[in-house]
């Protein structure tokens, strides 16, 4: 919006030179940051008390850590904030002809509703599974597949005319297509080595990254401050992914793929990380509001979503390790107690408790000292990726 009215006012006078500034996408992605952290602390506490007005408290489940007792009734559903204060940014900032920002946002805000379906019904409703799992992976799969058939196609083209020729060349060729490079799968530390997937295995890949991440995420938020500032410091990886394969040049001397475009993408994660770290404010131990799914399950499909435009589908599981390391534990969790229940007539458990955060608090450490800690591999993984810019 910002940009588009600065353009406008500069055609009216000479004078207005100084506007030029607001087509600069470093500033405006600074001025994002600045604006989402901005809106997030100012309406948080208005927002806190509301919650706790409508009693929508987290409800806390009798097999949860002891220590975790004493945060049942906590306001949750907290992400609404962060969404609210991601979009309001987004909307002021961006280039609104940029189709790549709008499909984030709307890949966002759709599992932002599924997560608040799901958040209602636990909280309001007093249902304890929410929305049920089939429904959920429904929707999630609904929105995560259209998103990727549309990414397959703009990713491969420069203009939304362009994307739909392309598509109809597709039908008409018997769904068979040779895709650019840009889209295959980039395999970082390696000059120009790209793997190409197909239109079914782009869809296929886009699919799994996209709902992976946002149940990841999603796993992994499950104490205070946990799951936010790994999203914002991820996020902000992404950020520079996109700027640079966003920037001809840029992308060229470092030899990823030019993408035209998705330099915008970087004023969403701008405004995604101000909004992140504005949450963080009152989600820090101990924390006045939970994000609960409506924030988790957005969170962590933004960052899919970015990876896939960028091209960094695999470093984004290396920056994001500790939400794979979360799903993971999970899953050999429950893969292993169904196994050993079978075979030995007795489930058995690998881990003390599962998500992997609970694990090292059943060892010992204090919810502060895991929090941090994985905050710190965060911040190392987060240089690895970066290393990949040039290390190849």
């Amino acid at each position: 919006m910002l940009p588009s009215l600065a353009l406008w006012l500069q055609s009216l006078s000479p004078d207005l030179d100084f506007l030029r500034v607001f087509q600069f996408q470093t500033f405006r992605a600074v001025m994002a940051a600045i604006t989402a952290m901005l809106v997030g602390l100012a309406a948080g506490p208005m927002f806190i008390r509301r919650l706790t007005e409508l009693k929508i408290g987290q409800p806390i489940r009798g097999y949860a850590m002891q220590s975790h007792l004493s945060k049942s009734g906590t306001p949750t559903m907290g992400g609404v904030l962060i969404l609210f204060a991601i979009t309001v940014s987004t909307l002021l900032w961006f280039d609104p002809s940029n189709r790549f920002v709008w499909i984030v946002l709307g890949v966002t805000l759709g599992f932002g509703a599924i997560g608040w379906i799901d958040d209602w019904r636990k909280v309001v409703h007093k249902d304890p599974e929410g929305m049920r799992a089939r429904t959920k992976y429904f929707w999630q799969s609904v929105i995560g597949l259209v998103a990727a058939f549309y990414l397959v196609f703009a990713i491969s083209e420069g203009s939304n005319q362009r994307v739909f020729e392309l598509f109809i060349g597709w039908v008409a060729s018997g769904f068979t297509i040779d895709l650019p490079h840009q889209a295959g799968l980039m395999v970082p530390f390696f000059k120009q080595i790209s793997y190409p997937l197909g239109v079914a295995g782009f869809v296929l890949l886009t699919y799994l990254v996209i709902v992976g991440a946002s149940n990841a995420v999603n796993l992994t938020d499950g104490l205070d401050g946990l799951a936010i500032m790994p999203v914002v410091m991820v996020g902000g990886v992404l950020g520079i992914f996109a700027y640079v394969t966003g920037h001809a040049v840029f992308a060229n001397y470092l030899l990823l793929p030019h993408i035209p475009g998705t330099g915008e993408v970087l004023i969403f994660c701008a405004a995604m990380g101000g909004a992140g770290l504005a949450f963080l404010w009152f989600n820090t131990y101990p924390a006045q509001v939970f994000m609960g799914d409506v924030g988790a399950l957005a969170l962590g499909a933004a960052l899919g979503t970015i990876a896939v435009i960028v091209r960094q589908e695999i470093v984004l599981a290396i920056i994001g390790g500790v939400f794979v390391a979360s799903a993971l534990s999970v899953m050999l969790q429950v893969g292993w107690f169904k196994y050993t229940k079978w075979r030995y007539g007795q489930g058995r458990r690998l881990f003390k408790m599962a998500p992997l955060h609970h694990h090292f608090e059943k060892s010992g450490w204090r919810e502060t000292q895991v929090v941090t800690r994985f905050w710190i591999i965060t911040m190392l993984l987060c240089l690895i990726g970066l290393s990949t810019l040039k290390l190849r």
